[in-house]
């Protein structure tokens, strides 16, 4: 069984923001199997479905960015899920919009999202999407403000085409493995 969990923040407000591409990822990847039913469990939305063989688990936490591990480890527990069994797919400021980087076994570098995962689960020894939201144009901009900010009307129209590649990833990690899929993604 593989848990893959979309970051995001709950609610309209935040819904189509850099901070919350983890979540739209999350939702194509569902609609690509035929939307599956969301139920709450554990501060989360949850979608269960199979793939070929593999029971697939997609987590949307409904608990905001910075306390996504206290649905994360609960469900992990609940579902014995082991840690390598894990893909947690977040924005990523420190990539270029449009770039992925596919890692595991790495510490959270400034992502309060995944802190928060990896503290919860007292490892960090699982795979991370990281999906390319850039950097503020204007250095003097906050970096919470900027992911909390809408996608810059280009980045929308390239929006469908980035994630369709994490959702290609995000099946290639599960069905072929991390070398494999990094040396394809990575880059």
């Amino acid at each position: 069984m593989w848990m893959i969990v979309g970051l995001g923040n709950p609610g309209t407000k935040y819904a189509l923001t850099r901070h919350n591409v983890g979540f739209m990822a999350a939702d194509l990847l569902l609609q690509s199997v035929g939307k599956p039913h969301e139920s709450t469990d554990h501060k989360a939305l949850v979608a269960k479905f199979k793939w070929e063989d593999e029971s697939i688990i997609v987590v949307k936490p409904q608990a905001f960015m910075n306390r996504s591990g206290e649905s994360v480890q609960p469900l992990m527990n609940f579902y014995k899920i082991p840690p390598a069994n894990l893909i947690v797919v977040h924005d990523e400021v420190d990539l270029p919009f449009g770039t992925m980087k596919i890692q595991q076994n790495r510490g959270p570098g400034g992502h309060n999202g995944i802190k928060d995962i990896s503290l919860q689960l007292g490892t960090n020894e699982y795979t991370r999407v990281r999906l390319g939201v850039g950097r503020p144009a204007n250095p003097q901009q906050e970096i919470a403000d900027f992911v909390l900010s809408q996608f810059s009307k280009e980045e929308f129209q390239q929006l469908p085409d980035f994630l369709n590649k994490a959702c290609d990833a995000i099946e290639m990690l599960v069905f072929d493995g991390y070398a494999k899929t990094a040396s394809q993604f990575n880059g």
